[in-house]
């Protein structure tokens, strides 16, 4: 993942929904589920500890659908 960058860290719910809204807009990214890595290793991990991640070519662009689906979700 080195030419991805992280662009938000939240619940899986909440990754799941952004993480589809820019693969719609045919932006790639990569998630990283550090809950499920945890719970597999046998630890504890806190619940809104998922990662999105997308390249850095389109991390503007990325921003922008996050920022207007959070606004729409506040309204």
């Amino acid at each position: 993942m080195s030419d991805f960058i992280k662009i938000i860290t939240g619940s899986a719910i909440t990754i799941s929904r952004l993480e589809y809204l820019l693969n719609d807009n045919n932006i790639e990214t990569r998630v990283r589920d550090n809950v499920e890595s945890a719970r597999l290793a046998g630890f504890g991990a806190q619940q809104n500890d998922v990662e999105l991640f997308v390249q850095s070519i389109n991390v503007d662009k990325a921003q922008s659908i996050i920022e207007d689906a959070e606004n729409e979700a506040r309204e």
